[in-house]
């Protein structure tokens, strides 16, 4: 049977002729020795045999106990892996991209810099006229001094002697890990860039103006409290209704050591009642300097939880009060910056007064609803006009790049394409080969430019960007550079990057068969004109 057992196909008379040789091999005189086999009894084999051949059994006459049959279910497969490991994340970082990065041979333990911030001169400030044989009078000087501390950011992981050897083949992991880390670095030096706060402080919201709208509700009628909190914007993209409001976070690294971080939010507000009999609760507050977003709790007198996160600072609520979110009594004090362990970002600049920049917060309006953009007859936003007017006004500047939300860019393009502005659609006109013309519109779009015309030189278009962190109701437009009317300034850009030490890698000693490994940068956001940045906040959808 050695052919069969080869799959080498035999004719069917030839499996018959083997058969009977098999059988009369074992034809022996002695009935007691193995494999002995009767006559009578090869007779029977070779004919159940033969019926076998010519009638081979169907596929319904098979019980399906019988069944062997081998599927993919089976699992019998190739197992068809893509390699390396998708890494679908998102890594938007334009600011981190865009601001110039400068290495200090020498850095010490802060940045420092001096500015001469005005330059004034005898007599009256734009006239210069001197008698025959005089002399002028000497022009005085406006300097600040500057110090930053550096401040260290780093994230770490690590890897598995297991991972690692289980991995060869499929991806190089050690360095994939420390890939991985550069890029969440980048994602969080993005976000401080934009907010970190080292040295803002929130005010604990002012008084409360408790209210009802609205005919239509399921809030059950009822007296409820109300407190509000302020946010920054790391408080805004730390915070959520579910998650709760972010306080501070105890955080143990891999030395052992633990340390506290706050999460950007303000002291609590105090507790202001109100009657609802029907319609929605509604809820404002003073604008706080340097939030941009408001969470507001609400229930009886001493259970308030939290019902909403606004980006403007009001509220309106027309559902029954959840009682399963974070407690007002959570918020235990001020946790709105780190001056330990972070530097200022650009809002947090532009915010801090002092500093010149334009802040333009816009009017509570009517609560829960709260004020948007204003279109202008000339097809353009009241509210960045009046920041571009100021920035020249006062400081002969203009800015380079306006950053939004999504929400904000969606407004402008709906305030500007009004009914009272021209309809704005491209029109495409082709002939296809049998000399047939055809038309198609494009629909949709947005504003992607925004125009200043007040430059010497005649006006400048200024890109309209959506950050990817930027809280919904802040507009936040600067200049990436001073205008050349600046002359002889030795740093033309407006921010820099200062770092002590960029972006470095750390390969812990193994104390175990896990390697860590860790990404660190120790830099400083340096603002070194922050007159020329300008933020609209307070902005509500217009949709």
């Amino acid at each position: 049977m050695s052919e069969l057992s080869n799959h080498v196909p035999l004719p069917r008379d030839a499996v018959i002729d083997r058969m009977m040789a098999m059988v009369n091999g074992n034809f022996e005189a002695d009935p007691y020795r193995p494999g002995f086999m009767s006559r009578d009894r090869a007779d029977r084999v070779i004919n159940a045999f033969k019926a076998v051949l010519e009638n081979p059994l169907t596929e319904k006459d098979i019980p399906d106990a019988m069944r062997k049959s081998v599927s993919i279910a089976t699992g019998l497969t190739y197992y068809d892996l893509r390699a390396p490991a998708l890494n679908l994340f998102p890594t938007v970082t334009p600011l981190r991209n865009s601001i110039p990065r400068a290495q200090r041979q020498f850095p010490g333990d802060a940045a420092h810099w001096k500015s001469v911030l005005a330059t004034t001169g005898s007599g009256y400030p734009f006239m210069g006229w001197v008698p025959e044989g005089r002399r002028a009078g000497s022009m005085s000087y406006t300097t600040q001094n500057n110090s930053l501390t550096y401040m260290t950011m780093g994230e770490e992981d690590s890897l598995t002697e297991e991972a690692r050897f289980a991995a060869e083949g499929f991806e190089d992991e050690d360095a994939l890990v420390q890939l991985r880390l550069l890029l969440k670095m980048f994602v969080k030096e993005e976000a401080a860039i934009l907010g970190g706060d080292n040295s803002l402080t929130l005010a604990a919201p002012g008084v409360i103006t408790v209210g009802t709208s609205g005919t239509s509700t399921t809030l059950v009628a009822g007296t409820y409290s109300v407190i509000a909190v302020a946010l920054t914007q790391e408080g805004y993209l730390n915070s959520s209704v579910s998650g709760g409001v972010a306080t501070s976070m105890s955080i143990t690294g891999n030395d052992g050591q633990a340390f506290i971080l706050n999460g950007g939010s303000s002291d609590k507000s105090s507790a202001v009642t109100g009657a609802v009999t029907t319609g929605n609760l509604t809820a404002s507050v003073p604008v706080v300097n340097g939030a941009v977003a408001y969470a507001w709790y609400v229930g009886a007198a001493g259970a308030e939880k939290l019902q909403s996160i606004t980006t403007i600072n009001s509220m309106s609520l027309g559902t029954a009060v959840v009682t399963t979110t974070q407690a007002a009594s959570a918020i235990s004090g001020d946790h709105s910056c780190n001056p330990n362990y972070a530097y200022d970002g650009l809002l947090t600049w532009a915010f801090k007064s002092g500093n010149n920049a334009y802040v333009k917060a816009l009017a509570t309006g009517t609560a829960g609803t709260g004020t948007t953009l204003t279109s202008t007859t000339a097809g353009g936003i009241a509210e960045i006009d009046d920041m571009l007017r100021s920035l020249w006004d006062n400081y002969r500047v203009s800015i380079t790049v306006i950053y939004v939300n999504s929400q904000e860019l969606k407004t402008i393009t709906a305030k500007v394409l009004n009914a009272g502005s021209a309809p704005l659609l491209r029109y495409n006109v082709q002939a296809d080969e049998a000399g047939m013309v055809e038309y198609k519109l494009t629909a949709a779009g947005v504003v992607s430019y925004y125009f200043n015309p007040y430059t010497p030189d005649g006006g400048v278009k200024i890109p309209i960007k959506v950050h990817p962190n930027l809280a919904p109701g802040t507009i936040l437009g600067w200049a990436e550079k001073l205008p050349p009317w600046y002359i002889s300034n030795n740093v033309p850009e407006v921010a820099v990057v200062q770092t002590r030490q960029d972006y470095y890698a750390e390969i812990w000693p193994k104390t175990s068969r896990s390697q860590f490994y860790g990404v660190y940068c120790q830099s400083v956001l340096a603002v070194y004109a922050p007159f020329a940045m300008g933020i609209v906040t307070n902005v509500a959808s217009s949709s």
